[in-house]
């Protein structure tokens, strides 16, 4: 049959067969269903028949059979893609079976592109071509600036349009001078080709000795997993791209997750710089279109390397050989929507699957991974220095006890008078606060009422830029009201305690004649626009940079030689297990900003518990005293990664029915007790309601090398919640909110 890739050691069908298909659809059984005129192999993207749709599906062994054959309906056609490998099949089930995820919906996540199943075709595409407009006008500009922005990438009509903001006959009048150029071509097309021999760049002694290292275990071509460890600006990329090259000259595929959209157009950059092509991107960002060529090209070799978000680990390689999480720490690569999966954790079952090598670059690695380090069961390779003439800046505390600021001010007068030195010296400053928005708060003076969203228990921040209050946990929006809405008091709201604009309205009066810069992820419409504004902050269009944590992931600024955390304390409080675990991180990510070049670099971390052990630990760099010391607090406690934990979460409209359902299961806890696991709560989620639903939480506790997910099965299979009532299960949970 046309379109049908023979896999290797596949199962093949022959018509009439009857086959189990498992389908796209929210169901809990795989299906039966004839195999089609001319068969079928197994792992083959089906269409069929369910009720009057037509789904998507994937051939998944032999049918069950056991009833009228009669009833039957047959598959409607193989889609002209490559088939699924029994590797990626065993991932989706492992995987599935680890989150406790019905298989279905891990398929979906398998699936995650359009118009896989339209036949093949030619499409109409446009690209910048060589003429000039006869005359210049907004629209036309941002069609043009557009195309120039994605260097020369082909969109569709409609992509086109919307990205630029003008409507169809812009683009179309364009194209009759040239400026556009339309053309036919098949929808999907291999991507360019890599080349490992490309030029790299020099690599200094320990750089050229890890990244051999990498290489002969790539070169192996079976599974193993290495920490690479290294301070910011050691260069860890560049060692890590010596590992695809070899990859790539296996004949193997390579993915590259990064936790960060805007940390992609600078890193695809150096990956052309190396192999002289850019490879394949995956995230969020990217459009439809590609999404579907990237899935189709992945599956038949046409790309070599992506570079993605989580959910690339999820396409169909047809030889994956290496998996790098670069800042593998990062909590972004924990789901905490639909289906809950740990993007590093997953990579590396992936790779033990199909043989491939693991790369888990950080600078600051999580708990986890350092003690499977230390443990023997992952390699480790440590750059203990940065690359060139720059050096580890240094670290400084500002006892906040001893300033005297007034009750609208955060920037000490310390800070204030190195931010000053560094303007004079035409350097860059960067002022940090993980806390987007204006105020965290907003709060009535006349009786004390603080404004919450309507339909959660959180606190709406002020965001003064949009002029409207927000919920950062389910993303509803009202205007800032004028009248508090509980005793109806004029003009009495006042917002408390800074946010990043609030931070950026204080440096702006405090420093007029600076640039001043704010970074943070929704006061961008687009990745493209948030790149541009990190570009031109490292080519030096700023003074001073405002940003949250978006500012700590990978970004280089070659003139930024001062930072400052504004409120080092923040992450220190709260009942969060790796609180201290984060705060180390992110105050160590951040700093690592400072003097990536050849300028000396400092970080002030300003802080009203100084004598505080991470802040210490932080000062002093003492980061193998912090790791043991909180693997000790961790190991005491029986808590991950020296225990097993599951957070449920039981929610609904109706406040009283998650408590009734939760007390019900912590009473029959049964097949809980058998492993030795103990059942905490029900409580109150932290934020006990989220988009209209109240929420409860239960918190599963149990010894490492118990078999939780089998007792949280048979646990969960007791209850038969209604229609309304959800129960979600979390393992390893990261947020526990």
């Amino acid at each position: 049959m046309a379109g049908q890739v023979q896999p290797d050691q596949q199962e093949f069908f022959d018509p009439g067969t009857l086959v189990g298909v498992l389908t796209t659809q929210p169901l809990d059984r795989i299906l039966d269903y004839k195999a089609p005129e001319g068969g079928c192999w197994r792992g083959a993207f089906v269409e069929v028949p369910l009720g009057p749709r037509k789904v998507l599906g994937v051939v998944w062994g032999p049918g069950q059979g056991g009833y009228d054959a009669s009833k039957i309906r047959s598959i409607l056609r193989v889609l002209d893609v490559a088939p699924m490998r029994d590797e990626l099949k065993q991932f989706l089930q492992r995987s599935a079976d680890y989150t406790l995820t019905p298989l279905t919906a891990m398929l979906r996540l398998a699936t995650r592109a359009p118009g896989l199943s339209d036949p093949p075709s030619m499409q109409r595409i446009y690209r910048l071509g060589q003429g000039e407009p006869d005359r210049t006008t907004a629209a036309r500009t941002r069609v043009v600036d557009t195309l120039r922005d994605y260097g020369g990438l082909a969109f569709t009509l409609k992509e086109l349009a919307e990205m630029a903001g003008v409507s169809s006959s812009v683009v179309k009048g364009l194209v009759k001078q040239n400026v556009v150029l339309e053309e036919d071509r098949p929808r999907d097309l291999p991507f360019a080709r890599l080349d490992p021999d490309h030029a790299g760049k020099t690599l200094t002694e320990a750089q050229g000795e890890a990244a051999a290292k990498l290489r002969a275990g790539v070169a192996a071509q079976t599974y193993g997993t290495t920490l690479l460890r290294g301070v910011t600006g050691s260069g860890k990329t560049e060692v890590y791209l010596e590992a695809v090259a070899e990859c790539l000259a296996q004949g193997r595929q390579a993915l590259v997750l990064l936790p960060e959209i805007a940390l992609t157009a600078e890193f695809l950059t150096r990956v052309e710089e190396r192999f002289g092509a850019k490879p394949a991107e995956w995230h969020s960002g990217v459009t439809m279109t590609e999404r579907r060529r990237i899935w189709k090209m992945v599956g038949q070799g046409g790309a070599q390397m992506v570079i993605g978000a989580r959910s690339a680990l999820f396409l169909p390689y047809q030889n994956l050989g290496l998996i790098v999480v670069d800042e593998e720490h990062d909590t972004s690569y924990k789901q905490e929507e639909g289906v809950l999966y740990n993007a590093r954790d997953m990579a590396v079952l992936r790779a033990h699957l199909c043989g491939a090598q693991v790369v888990l670059a950080s600078a600051t690695p999580s708990l986890e991974t350092w003690v499977n380090a230390e443990a023997g069961k992952y390699e480790k390779i440590d750059l203990v220095s940065r690359f060139g003439p720059s050096v580890m800046p240094d670290m400084r505390a500002i006892d906040m006890r001893q300033e005297k600021l007034p009750s609208n001010r955060w920037i000490s007068e310390k800070l204030k008078h190195e931010v000053l030195a560094r303007v004079e010296k035409g350097e860059q400053s960067l002022l940090f606060i993980n806390r987007r928005g204006y105020a965290p708060v907003t709060i009535c003076r006349a009786c004390g009422h603080q404004i919450a969203c309507d339909v959660c228990d959180a606190r709406m921040v002020e965001h003064r830029f949009l002029k409207r209050l927000m919920c950062h946990q389910c993303g509803e929006t009202k205007p800032v009201p004028t009248e508090c809405p509980n005793c109806a008091a004029e003009d009495r709201l006042a917002p408390v305690g800074p946010g990043v604009e609030r931070l950026a309205e204080e440096a702006t009066a405090l420093f007029p004649d600076a640039r001043v810069v704010t970074l943070s992820s929704d006061m961008f419409g687009s990745a493209r626009a948030l790149k541009a504004q990190i570009a031109e902050i490292a080519e030096g269009g700023a003074d001073i940079i405002i940003g949250t944590q978006l500012v700590a992931k990978g970004h280089n600024f070659p003139l930024l030689t001062l930072v400052g955390v504004i409120d080092a304390d923040l992450g220190l409080q709260g009942s969060d297990l790796r609180a201290a675990e984060r705060t180390f991180q992110l105050m160590r990510q951040v700093a690592g900003r400072a003097g990536r070049s050849e300028r000396k670099g400092v970080a002030f971390m300003q802080s009203y518990q100084p004598e505080h052990p991470v802040i210490r630990a932080i000062l002093a760099g003492d980061e193998e005293g912090f790791w043991r010391a909180e693997a000790d607090a961790r190991r005491l406690a029986g808590v991950p990664p020296y225990g097993r934990m599951a957070g449920i979460v039981i929610s609904a409209p109706d406040p009283q029915q998650p408590f009734d359902m939760g007390a019900e299961m912590a009473r029959r806890n049964e097949p809980l007790r058998q492993i030795g696991a103990q059942v905490f709560g029900p409580a109150p989620a932290p934020i006990a309601r989220i988009r209209g639903r109240h929420r409860v939480r239960l918190l599963v506790k149990a010894e490492k090398g118990a078999p939780l997910q089998n007792a949280l099965a048979k646990w969960l299979q007791q209850f038969r919640p209604g229609n309304q009532l959800r129960i979600s299960v979390d393992i390893d949970p990261q947020s526990f909110l």
